[in-house]
C-alpha cells in the first residue's frame, strides 16, 4: 500500500509539472520576448498545449505555445518559409539520415551536424535530442553569434526557465560545434527559398 501511494505522488507530481502554470509571474500566452518583432510566449510548463495555431492559409504553426509552434511561427513571418512536413516533434527536425550540409527534404532546410564545417548563423533553428522529463525534445533559433559563442531565442524553457540561453562555440579541426551534449545541429534557410 505504501508503494502504491509513493508511485501515486510520484506521477502526480510529474503531470504537475508538466501540465500545471507553477510560476504565477507570468500567464500562459502572454508575450515575454521576441525575435525582430515575432513574440515568444509563455508556455507554462513543458507539456501545456493551449490549442493549435494555425495560418489564415491553413498551414500548422503548431502547438500553442510549444517551442516548435514558436520557430515554425518565426520561419513564417519572419523568414517566409513553410516546411513540407508541418508536423513533427522537436527532435524530428533533424534527420539523422541527411549529412552535415546537405537538404532536410521535410523541412526544406539545409541541415548541419554539431560539429559541422558550416559555422552557426543567427536565424539558424537549433535542434535538441530528448530528455527523461522531455522525450519530445526542443528546438530554439540562434539570436546572436561570435567567435566564441551563440545566444539562442525559445519558447516553453519550463515554468522558470529563460527565453534566451547561451551557449560555448569553437572551433576545432575544422569544425564547429555548440558546446551542448544535447544539440543534434541547427537547420538553415537557403537564401533562394
Amino acid at each position: 500500500m505504501f508503494i502504491f501511494v509513493i508511485l501515486t505522488l510520484i506521477v502526480l507530481g510529474l503531470y504537475a509539472y508538466k501540465q500545471l502554470n507553477l510560476n504565477p509571474k507570468f500567464k500562459v500566452g502572454q508575450e515575454v520576448d521576441n525575435l525582430n518583432g515575432v513574440p515568444v510566449y509563455f508556455n507554462g510548463n513543458i507539456g501545456n498545449v493551449d490549442g493549435r495555431n494555425l495560418t489564415k492559409d491553413g498551414y500548422n504553426l503548431g502547438l500553442k505555445y510549444q517551442c516548435v509552434e514558436f520557430v515554425k511561427r518565426y520561419y513564417y513571418q519572419e523568414l517566409n518559409h513553410k516546411m513540407p512536413n508541418s508536423y513533427g516533434h522537436a527532435k524530428d527536425f533533424f534527420n539523422p539520415n541527411v549529412n552535415d550540409g546537405n537538404i532536410n527534404k521535410q523541412r526544406r532546410l539545409i541541415q548541419y551536424t554539431n560539429p559541422s564545417k558550416s559555422k552557426p548563423k543567427i536565424n539558424d533553428l537549433v535542434v535538441y535530442s530528448g530528455t527523461v522529463m522531455n522525450k519530445y525534445g526542443h528546438v530554439s533559433i540562434i539570436s546572436q553569434v561570435t567567435e566564441e559563442e551563440i545566444e539562442i531565442i525559445q519558447q516553453n524553457p519550463g515554468p522558470f526557465g529563460n527565453s534566451r540561453a547561451k551557449y560555448d562555440l569553437v572551433k576545432e579541426k575544422g569544425k564547429w560545434q555548440i558546446k551542448n551534449d544535447r544539440i543534434l545541429g541547427w537547420l538553415r534557410k537557403e537564401a533562394n527559398h
